[in-house]
């Protein structure tokens, strides 16, 4: 996919840039310049697939997209009810968006329960199909309708397509061999045909999925393939949809390149896999699986050919003290988790802060506290970031901002832990982590060079003139100590938790020492050289709003509706939380007023007010969900006028 550079901003929801009809049969088609679309069904209807293919072939068709899975907490929820409801939103335009979208433009229920637990976030006159199949009396009742709500008039304020997915996908499986039970499974498939029609999405790239994914179970590939396609050819012929709608690409949203649909967790993936390439260096991940992070194991398993070792550690102690003994011999060393994961490596991450060697820490922050929401997002670990540990052990702290920003965060972080030998902790969260959109795929000539020396030889001289070598002198520019790899001749040295003594790293309780390396490791922290952080104020305005991660695609897409509206306001976004940038103080210092949305309880706000003496002023979610625009909007214009 290739296109030219974006210059068109994100419209207001629901606006259409246009509508022409022509012939196509009988049917009329519509163009609109944006669509958000909701799956929604039982966790084992295969919403997350289908809501995955048709991200996929949106992607390749040029759109921008941006998408929102949501999944029940529960391994397997009792079929039909509200916890056990799996939805996967999907946002796409002809234009730059930022966001999954405020609210679905049309919803595909497969039962009561997905009907129930999504119709208050539609707004009127959206369109829903129903699986009416699946409305039966016990259905009903176990969510608590008395009535089928597609028969007594209370989806009157909504275009309502009542369409038997089950059934129709069995009908069009008859002659396949297979079972009734076996037929029904691919009801999902039927449903991706209709919205495929109904949206002039592409169908190659799904039966060509099919065929790939089944290739062991012949009868199962060839029965999805033609579910999809009877509901594609359904909508073609029904009266029930006179109506299909075109999305034209987004010619204008990227820079010139080569494109694919990318996750955050799968961003990350590549992201450290380029950074051990451009690093020189093997790399190794220690890691316990844990939502929503293990999808990185997952990835990073499938990639030895380019020198990459995982280990499933039997928990979260063992996977980091794995990936710090990795470290010590020379790997590019990484563990991944979520926030009760790193509650349990801080020890380790205190060990590595005192050993001075590089790691990263990937956390995929989830709700809590403790076991928390697991498949919820949240970004309440940031102070957990930065004082989780004993003592005084600083680590530097990075969050990307999208799903396709993982790849550059995970190269950055890299590069500050190699550097400058320290631990560092990414912040991503559930949203980014299963959140997909069109990444341009860099040219490694784009890439950093990432390479470090290792230790080699003796690199210090005692006042007899012997030539020694001490694991604690350091670099002056970076205070980082050398990497001296086991078993390399002549630079044995003592390593372990108790405080070191400067330069010779034996061990030492002497106060004045403790004192010094205190100091020193927290000046090795706050001298890591991080870019400015500039401000997007086209109309000097008076009020900032300040983010940090995944909260940049609502703040955006909130900032370029009020200005829109012809309300001035400004924009900064955090990468570095720990060392923050250099300027950040006299940037703030230039706004009356500073606003900080934050899915937790005001965290960042926090640091900000210590740090600067501003008064930054909180908007704050745990809900578990990422902020709506519209929600944002409204928020910061009342900040503005207050």
């Amino acid at each position: 996919m290739t296109s030219q550079v974006s210059s068109p901003a994100e419209q207001a929801d629901g606006t259409v840039v246009g509508e022409q009809r022509r012939a196509a049969g009988t049917k009329d088609v519509r163009r609109v310049d944006r669509v958000v679309i909701r799956f929604a069904g039982d966790s084992g209807d295969g919403m997350q697939l289908t809501g995955d293919r048709f991200t996929s072939e949106t992607a390749s068709f040029g759109n921008d997209l941006s998408t929102l899975p949501n999944f029940p907490a529960e391994i397997r929820a009792p079929a039909g009810t509200l916890p056990g409801v799996s939805s996967f939103q999907l946002h796409f335009a002809d234009h730059d968006i930022l966001t999954p979208g405020d609210s679905p433009d049309v919803l595909v229920a497969m039962n009561p329960a997905a009907l129930k637990a999504n119709l208050g976030d539609l707004p009127r006159g959206a369109e829903i199909i129903v699986n009416t199949d699946e409305f039966t009396k016990r259905a009903l009742q176990k969510v608590g309708y008395a009535a089928s709500p597609v028969e007594d008039g209370s989806l009157d304020g909504f275009r309502v397509h009542a369409v038997a997915l089950t059934s129709l996908t069995v009908q069009a499986l008859a002659g396949s061999g297979l079972t009734r039970k076996e037929a029904e499974r691919s009801k999902n498939m039927f449903a991706l045909g209709l919205l495929s029609w109904m949206y002039h999405r592409p169908t190659e790239g799904t039966e060509r999925f099919l065929k790939t994914k089944f290739a062991s179970r012949p009868q199962i590939a060839a029965a999805n393939v033609t579910a999809f396609r009877a509901g594609w050819n359904f909508g073609e012929t029904t009266e029930d949809f006179a109506v299909s709608y075109e999305v034209a690409p987004a010619a204008r949203a990227f820079r010139p390149g080569v494109y694919r649909n990318i996750s955050g967790n799968l961003a990350l993936a590549y992201g450290l896999v380029a950074a051990s390439r451009q690093a020189g260096l093997p790399l190794f991940l220690g890691s316990y699986p844990i939502t929503p992070a293990s999808d990185i194991l997952h990835e990073l398993s499938r990639h030895k050919a380019f020198g990459v070792r995982t280990f499933q550690a039997e928990d979260e102690i063992a996977g980091i003290g794995a990936a710090l003994g990795a470290a010590f011999g020379g790997s590019l060393a990484v563990t991944t988790t979520s926030g009760p994961g790193v509650a349990l490596k801080s020890e380790t991450i205190g060990l590595a802060v005192s050993l001075e060697l590089p790691l990263l820490v990937i956390d995929i922050q989830r709700g809590g506290p403790s076991t928390g929401l697991p498949t919820k997002t949240e970004q309440a670990d940031l102070l957990q970031a930065m004082y989780g540990r004993n003592g005084e052990a600083p680590v530097p702290v990075l969050a990307p901002r999208t799903a396709g920003d993982c790849f550059d965060t995970a190269l950055e972080a890299a590069r500050i832990a190699l550097t400058h030998r320290t631990p560092v902790i990414l912040l991503s969260d559930g949203y980014l982590a299963n959140g997909s959109e069109p990444w341009r795929i860099p040219d490694t000539g784009e890439l950093p060079d990432l390479h470090v020396p290792f230790a080699t030889g003796p690199n210090h001289t005692l006042p007899d003139g012997t030539d020694v070598f001490w694991p604690y002198k350091r670099d002056p520019r970076t205070l980082a100590r050398p990497w001296a790899v086991p078993g390399t001749p002549g630079l044995e040295h003592r390593i372990g938790g108790i405080e070191k003594q400067d330069g010779t790293g034996n061990i030492s309780y002497d106060p004045a020492n403790h004192d010094f390396m205190v100091r020193t490791r927290q000046a090795k922290i706050d001298s890591i050289e991080v870019p400015d952080l500039r401000a997007d104020d086209p109309d000097h305005a008076r009020t900032l709003v300040l983010g940090w991660g995944s909260t940049y695609g609502p703040v955006t897409a909130a900032v370029r509706r009020l200005r829109h509206e012809g309300v001035p306001i400004a924009q900064a976004h955090l990468r570095h939380l720990n060392p923050f940038p250099n300027n950040l103080g006299t940037l703030l210092a230039g706004y009356d007023k500073i606003v900080i949305p934050e899915m937790n309880l005001g965290q960042l706000a926090t640091l900000i007010r210590a740090r600067y003496l501003v008064d930054a002023h909180s908007y704050n979610q745990v809900n578990g969900m990422p902020f709506k625009a519209e929600q944002l909007a409204t928020a910061l214009k009342e900040a503005i006028d207050g």
